[in-house]
Order: C-alpha cells, then sequence, then structure tokens
C-alpha cells in the first residue's frame, strides 16, 4: 500500500515537474517573442507607437520572471519548496497550452498589417472620425495625410470649397465589387492603442487606369479633389494625376 502511494506521489511530482518547466519555458518564449517584434518593427503592426513602451515592459517581465523560473528548477527542490508546491497547485496543461496560443500564432502566422481583407465593406469616409479635437489646420496641404483630408471635410461647411485643392495621400487600394473600374479608395487604418480597436477610412480616388492597382498594393496618390457621386452620397473625389507604387510604410496606421 506504501509502495503504491509512493508511485503516485513520484508521478504526481514528475507532472508538477514538467508543467513547472513548461511554464517557464512559455515565460521565456513570450518574452523573446515581445523582444523579436521590437527589434524588427513588427511592433508597429499591432500596437499604437504611443503605447510601444508597454511591450518593453512586457518583454522584461516575461524574461525575468522565466528565468527565475529556470533557475528555481535547476536549483532543485528543497524541504520548503516541496511543502509549497503543495500549497499553491501548478498550471494545468490546459491552461497552459490555452496561454501558449498567442505565442503559437504569432510564431505561425507571419507579422503585417491589417490590409484590404481586414476592411470587408466596413470603410468611412467621415462618419468614424471624430471632429471633437480638431482645431484649425495649419501647414501645407500636401503634407495632410488621409485622416487629415477627412477631418477637413467634416469640419468644413462647404464641400465645394475643396474642388480643385491639390492633395498628396499614402494608403493601400481598396476595391469594391460596385466600384466602377476607374475608381479604388486609398485607405488607412486608424488605431487608438492597438488592432483591436481599429478602424477603416479612405478616400475615393478616380484614375482611368485604376485597375492597374491591385488591392492592398501601397500607393502615393497626388491629384486635386472635386465634388462628385460616391456609394450615393456626394464626396470630394480625388482625380489623380499621377500614382506611385511604394514601400509599405514604418508606421502603416494613422493615429488618432
Amino acid at each position: 500500500m506504501q509502495a503504491v502511494e509512493h508511485d503516485h506521489t513520484h508521478h504526481d511530482h514528475d507532472k508538477e515537474h514538467a508543467q513547472a518547466w513548461a511554464k517557464a519555458l512559455l515565460l521565456l518564449g513570450l518574452g523573446l517573442y515581445f523582444v523579436y517584434n521590437i527589434i524588427t518593427g513588427n511592433l508597429a503592426n499591432y500596437v499604437n507607437a504611443r503605447f510601444g513602451w508597454l511591450s518593453y515592459v512586457a518583454a522584461g517581465l516575461f524574461l525575468l520572471l522565466g528565468a527565475i523560473s529556470v533557475g528555481v528548477l535547476l536549483r532543485g527542490p528543497d524541504d520548503h519548496d516541496h511543502h509549497h508546491d503543495h500549497d499553491h497547485a501548478p498550471l494545468t496543461w490546459g491552461v497552459l497550452a490555452i496561454i501558449s496560443v498567442p505565442l503559437v500564432l504569432g510564431t505561425l502566422i507571419p507579422s503585417r498589417p491589417l490590409g484590404a481583407a481586414a476592411v470587408e465593406g466596413n470603410i468611412s469616409l467621415n462618419s468614424s472620425v471624430s471632429t471633437s479635437s480638431i482645431t484649425t489646420f495649419t501647414g501645407d496641404p500636401l503634407t495632410w495625410n488621409v485622416l487629415d483630408w477627412l477631418r477637413a471635410f467634416n469640419q468644413s461647411d462647404d464641400l465645394g470649397s475643396f474642388n480643385g485643392r491639390e492633395a498628396d495621400v499614402v494608403g493601400f487600394v481598396y476595391r469594391e465589387i460596385t466600384f466602377p473600374d476607374d475608381q479604388f479608395m486609398v485607405a488607412r487604418f486608424t488605431i487608438s492603442c492597438c488592432v483591436a480597436d481599429s478602424s477603416a477610412i479612405g478616400l475615393p480616388v478616380v484614375f482611368a487606369d485604376a485597375t492597374d492597382f491591385p488591392a492592398d498594393t501601397w500607393v502615393q496618390v497626388h491629384g486635386t479633389f472635386q465634388i462628385g457621386e460616391f456609394r450615393g452620397d456626394t464626396v470630394p473625389l480625388l482625380y489623380a494625376d499621377t500614382i506611385e507604387v511604394i514601400d509599405q510604410p514604418e508606421h502603416p496606421y494613422l493615429y488618432p
């Protein structure tokens, strides 16, 4: 009877020891994953640049906790540790598996910013762009981005005043099957904190050879605005003089 109890206790100890190693390696893996995203610049695909420091903190904490866990395991249990282990139940394999999901997905799925596939028709020309904090626009309008122009439109009482206004904007190509062949939207995603609160915004572009630019192509569009119909609304349309294919910007998102 004592031998059976001893075998059972030994089995439980081996199981807890394996789970403790799994937890330690998971902590180190999460820490290294954060470090990797920081070094490669992939962090910008997930969070607002203003909150990037939180990822540095997370990387440090995960690596510290992982290193401490490994140190404890390598030191081996003493009587106090053995008593402590029985007072506090270790994480189960199921919990460890759930915690590992973000690490597994982040490792297997290539990091990339949100694009046309993530829009799914939910793209705004004005309604989702807040104007509550808008002040008088200053500076050269040719330096304004998609978000700046939409805010300017929302603030204006006379959209006709934008006729003939010159613009130079950067974004990715977004197109729906209902768009005419000479139109697409130059789009960007805005995020306040992270991709979980992202919103797609865009400006309608008119260009004779619009179909030459596949969806998700990053472009720089230079042209002038003319008021016209788009999706049943009267809005400024950007009639492109030139469209240049460019590399994805270092910071693909805009921050309200």
